[in-house]
């Protein structure tokens, strides 16, 4: 015969409770973590790209701003910024690009010619490097002829790509790979996934300032 033994439902149902209570409680606790802000970096940086909520595309009247000396690049819809990126700069970080081989960055006000989807950076988005304040410099000093000036200016006029191939130099992007480091020949380098975020939220023709 088999005794039934009053004790077992009892414990069977505050057992079963005891379970119950613990899964709500992880529940709540996943909840919580999940709608939680990204906290901010110690330093008082601003959280990652990938941190961050999707951009609303597309944005209105969009523009870069560059700023060398605190390596960062804004990303503005009309007067807003709407993302903040860390980057890395030129060899030569400091002063501004003024020939072919010196890895400085250059400053001034560019437009972004094209994009380049098979970048061997990843993504890249060229650079309106030289500007007319650049031929002109590059006039009066000796670097560029007559013809190299006019052939520039034309092109910018267009909003084409500027000669890339004189003593000026050319071939500035602003690219993947990383932004850990000054470690370009004059370009400005994002982490991956921020130039993905750039390269999506930006169209030729955006507006670009490099600012010391």
């Amino acid at each position: 015969m088999i005794r039934w033994n009053m004790r077992q439902p009892l414990l069977l149902i505050a057992l079963l409770a005891l379970a119950s209570t613990l899964a709500c409680q992880q529940r709540v606790g996943l909840a919580r973590e999940t709608a939680a802000p990204p906290a901010v970096k110690k330093g008082g940086e601003a959280p990652s790209a990938s941190q961050r909520v999707a951009l609303k595309l597309p944005l209105k009247n969009p523009r870069i701003v560059v700023l060398k000396s605190k390596r960062r690049l804004e990303l503005y819809s009309d007067d807003a910024i709407v993302r903040t990126f860390k980057i890395g700069l030129g060899l030569n970080p400091v002063p501004d690009k003024e020939r072919q081989g010196d890895r400085a960055t250059p400053e001034g006000d560019f437009y972004v010619f094209t994009k380049n989807d098979k970048s061997a950076f990843y993504l890249s988005l060229g650079i309106s490097y030289p500007n007319a304040e650049d031929a002109e410099r590059g006039l009066r000093d000796g670097l560029i002829s007559h013809a190299q000036h006019d052939a520039i200016v034309k092109a910018l006029k267009r909003k084409a790509t500027p000669p890339q191939n004189t003593a000026l130099g050319g071939d500035i992007y602003i690219h993947g790979n990383g932004a850990s480091s000054d470690w370009t020949w004059g370009c400005v380098a994002l982490e991956n996934e921020d130039i993905r975020q750039l390269f999506e939220a930006v169209s030729v023709g955006t507006p670009v300032t490099i600012k010391p």
